[in-house]
């Protein structure tokens, strides 16, 4: 490979570069945040010869969650905002744990926030004979060495953050037998686990992560990609700055659990006498009510707590996705919530918000009825049906109005009846009167009630034909409004209704012995049979979000079939951002 200018791999500014502050799409200014301050310094300085270049870069090892969306959207927001360039790079050199399905499902979530990688696919596995070649060419500048030592071994030889560590008895092997050893290690001679690259860096480091770092290991393991080729494979650590010098990234910015790996990414690109790009790190998301360490994502979908990687309970994006969440909502979360320097918990009620803000302009308005109670409004013509106005979105006049049904059977909620109402309950109970929505005032005149479970199974009502649409021409008013679905067009669906999937706010902490599943929340999934739904929802396709008047937002799920519609509660209508500004400011205090 042609060696790069160290501070310039490709010679000119970026095509397109703009100016710092610059940004491209929506309008307004950028949340300012430490990282940005970095890269128009480097702007201003001439640093990289003006360019931005950022990645993105998952191991497919698992599904993408949303602290990855947090990282998704600042590298590709950042290069966006400069004028810059963000690839799309898979950090797969770990055979046992990656598959092509986890490769389709990243590309599938970054594609629906809604970023592009344009020609920018790549994998370490690109790289994998390029990063040979610098392995040899440390060995043979007395800088890396074969090592017969066991993975514990080298665990034990590695010391303790007080105390220093020892070196190999193999650690100062000819470079010729390092060589040798090396070649022999890649023809696949031995066994797994029997031989390490390792670079010869101090062993008495204060970062311990400088303790002659392994740099391959043996593996006789298939590669999704290259198949057979390979049976020893570079680490993390040694794969990962190389990739991103090959690239010509600018700015390699990551989680601050790789600020201690800071020393020997760069001891890597100085001694191989590379390209050098400047590694950032910045505060991972932490979310309540939530995990997001992949091991106990695969821990919940193994052990059947939840129903896959895109079950709706989870944090994933594929999960989001089918819940309902929208891009745009996750972007704006992640925008609202910042880039720090140190960890942080951010409250689930937050994103919940955003999600809240962002439907409410967008998802069309629908009525349905999730736990039927029959009722009959006795002075209502038998045939007639009439056809109602209804809106579609208040938020969005161009969405226009809709005809709804209005028949002499309806249904209703069965709580918004009761025999006996408690106080300041003001809908449906006998002798009251109240609004049917876009319909009619009604008022209660009976009910039925099952004489062996003494559950009331129909309410009667009568009808006020001088309040058609909802007003009383008398001025008159009613406290409540309710919604409804005719009967005879209603129809049937089934609901889901998800709640956070732990009953713990930290299902995190193990402090009291237990572990995180002990926390998994029974009740997190309801699932109702038999709802009753506008007719115009009738037509609805998977991906399709609702609001469901007085009930919350609703998305239809891909089990969702013509004959037997599917929907997911995305959020509910629960919770104002002056409740949740409340809500932080006492977790604060």
């Amino acid at each position: 490979m042609n060696r790069r200018n160290k501070d310039n791999p490709s010679g000119t500014a970026a095509a397109g570069a703009k100016t710092p502050g610059a940004k491209s799409g929506p309008p307004g200014a950028p949340a300012s945040n430490f990282i940005r301050d970095i890269i128009i310094r480097d702007l201003e300085t001439g640093k990289f010869g003006g360019r931005v270049h950022t990645r993105f870069p998952p191991e497919p090892n698992g599904y993408l969650h949303i602290g990855h969306a947090k990282s998704i959207c600042l590298n590709f927001g950042l290069a966006d905002e400069f004028g810059g360039k963000c690839n799309l790079r898979f950090d797969d050199t770990n055979p046992t744990k990656e598959e092509q399905e986890y490769v389709d499902s990243i590309i599938e979530d970054v594609r629906w926030l809604g970023f592009d990688w344009e020609d920018r696919l790549f994998f370490a596995s690109d790289y994998f004979d390029q990063l040979y070649e610098w392995a040899v060419q440390l060995i043979k500048a007395g800088k890396a060495y074969v090592c017969d030592l066991t993975a514990d071994q080298i665990r034990e030889y590695r010391g303790t953050l007080s105390s220093a560590g020892k070196e190999s008895p193999y650690r100062n092997r000819s470079v010729e037998e390092n060589l040798e050893l090396f070649e022999r290690m890649k023809a696949g001679e031995f066994p797994d686990g029997s031989r390490t690259l390792r670079a010869k860096i101090d062993m008495a480091h204060p970062n311990v992560n400088m303790r002659d770092p392994v740099m391959y290991r043996i593996l006789h393991e298939r590669h999704h990609r290259t198949g057979d080729k390979w049976c020893i494979y570079p680490t993390y650590d040694w794969a990962h700055g190389q990739s991103d010098s090959i690239e010509g990234i600018t700015h390699s910015i990551c989680t601050l659990e790789f600020a201690d790996h800071r020393p020997l990414y760069d001891w890597f690109l100085d001694a191989l006498g590379v390209y050098h790009p400047q590694q950032i790190e910045f505060g991972r998301l932490n979310l309540t009510y939530t995990v997001l360490s992949k091991r106990k994502l695969l821990t919940l979908v193994e052990k059947g707590y939840v129903r896959g990687w895109d079950d709706p309970r989870m944090p994933t994006i594929s999960g989001m996705r089918r819940r309902g969440y929208t891009p745009e909502a996750i972007r704006n979360f992640c925008e609202r919530i910042g880039v720090a320097r140190t960890d942080g918990v951010v409250e689930l009620s937050l994103l919940e918000y955003f999600v809240r803000e962002d439907l409410n302009k967008r998802a069309p308005r629908r009525m349905g009825v999730l736990r039927p109670l029959r009722l009959v409004i006795e002075n209502y013509p038998e045939d007639q049906v009439e056809e109602l106005e209804a809106i579609n979105n208040p938020e969005d006049p161009s969405a226009g109005t809709r005809k709804v049904p209005f028949s002499k059977v309806l249904y209703i909620e069965r709580d918004d009846f009761r025999v006996e109402p408690p106080p300041k309950y003001y809908r449906l109970a006998p002798g009251r009167e109240v609004r049917l929505r876009y319909a009619y005032f009604v008022t209660c005149t009976g009910y039925t009630v099952d004489e062996e479970t003494g559950e009331v199974t129909e309410v009667r009502c009568t009808y006020d034909p001088a309040t058609r649409g909802g007003n009383a021409p008398d001025g008159r008013k009613v406290k409540s409004t309710m919604h409804w679905v005719s009967a005879a067009h209603a129809i049937d669906a089934e609901v889901r209704l998800y709640d956070r999937l732990f009953t713990r706010e930290n299902p995190n902490d193990e402090s009291e012995g237990k572990d995180f599943t002990a926390y998994v929340n029974p009740n997190s999934l309801e699932v109702l049979a038999g709802c009753k739904l506008e007719p115009s929802l009738r037509e609805a396709q998977p991906g399709e979000r609702y609001q469901f008047e007085r009930l919350g937002y609703f998305c239809v799920d891909p089990d969702s079939a013509p004959d037997r519609p599917v929907f997911n509660r995305t959020v509910t209508l629960r919770d104002t951002w002056a409740r949740i500004e409340k809500a932080m400011k006492e977790r604060k205090a």
